[in-house]
């Protein structure tokens, strides 16, 4: 029962930085292939903060998530003038600067031996040990963030986004300010991210620098794809499934030394069919570009 519950607390952490991506790439139309960078902010600020300072993990969320938004206007500023592929190198260069100062800083981060005994979040005294409550605090995070991105999708802000990703010199040729927009989105999505981090780095207690590499962005950049990009729904299901599914395969009852490899064969052929019959995702409107 707890494995069942750790699982369902990781995949509800991949859901609101699913969530946070699929507002960038999915209705806005930007390719960031850094978004693990936010996450890894927030969690080394909200963990620094607890460790060396004191400082209760509510509000080292808080201020972690605060930290996140600044990393996100300072990609997402320099980043404004630059389009597609451009875009992506840019994001993805970001993500491995993030990574090789968390791997790098050691008087500050330890760097690769981490960062040990990180405090569990508390409410009136009492720590969240049990797996259901922390549970239960990390269902609160993502309906949360369901609510807020729903309404910014659904406001003339969100068509404004939309508009983008379909024809930009339209959006501009109409009086947007298309560079104002897009620089709110990367602040929201890096602030959602840098949530996500501090929730993952309070639940697991320990973080190193190989939890945020870019091979992490890229996963949860194949969560939006599956799912369906400029879908909510779709972003819950893309990263729920691919959280839960591999970890089923290890029930399969294959040798310890072809269990590993195996499920990653089974998981990236899904993967190469469903974008082969359906591009767009499971629920999505858009195809990634």
């Amino acid at each position: 029962m707890e494995y069942f519950l750790h699982i369902l607390i990781i995949a509800g952490i991949y859901i609101i930085l699913t969530l946070s991506l699929n507002l960038i790439v999915g209705y806005t139309g930007l390719p960031a292939l850094g978004h693990a960078a936010f996450s890894c902010v927030g969690a080394y600020t909200s963990s620094l903060l607890a460790l060396n300072f004191g400082i209760s993990p509510w509000f080292g969320l808080l201020i972690g998530a605060g930290v996140a938004v600044l990393f996100g206007i300072a990609i997402g500023y320099p980043s404004l003038r630059l389009k597609g592929d451009y875009l992506a190198l840019a994001t993805f260069g970001f993500g491995v600067i993030v990574y090789s100062v968390a791997k790098n800083w050691v008087s500050l981060t330890r760097g690769p031996m981490g960062l040990p005994g990180i405090p569990r979040f508390s409410i009136f005294g009492f720590s969240l040990d049990p797996l259901w409550s922390y549970l239960l605090l990390v269902t609160v995070f993502v309906l949360l963030t369901i609510f807020v991105l729903r309404r910014v999708v659904g406001s003339p802000f969100g068509r404004v986004l939309r508009s983008i990703r379909e024809d930009e010199i339209a959006s501009e040729a109409l009086g947007k300010d298309t560079a104002k927009y897009k620089l709110i989105v990367f602040m929201l999505g890096a602030f959602f991210a840098g949530i996500a981090g501090s929730l993952y780095a309070h639940y697991i207690t320990f973080i190193d620098p190989s939890s945020f590499t870019v091979m992490e962005s890229i996963t949860i950049l194949l969560m939006v794809i599956f799912g369906g990009m400029g879908n909510i729904l779709g972003s819950v299901i893309g990263a729920t499934v691919l959280v839960v599914f591999p970890e089923l395969l290890r029930f399969l009852g294959m040798p310890s030394s072809i269990e590993a490899p195996a499920r990653q064969m089974i998981y990236g052929l899904l993967l190469v069919i469903l974008m082969i019959k359906r591009p767009q995702g499971l629920l999505g409107r858009y195809r990634f570009r």
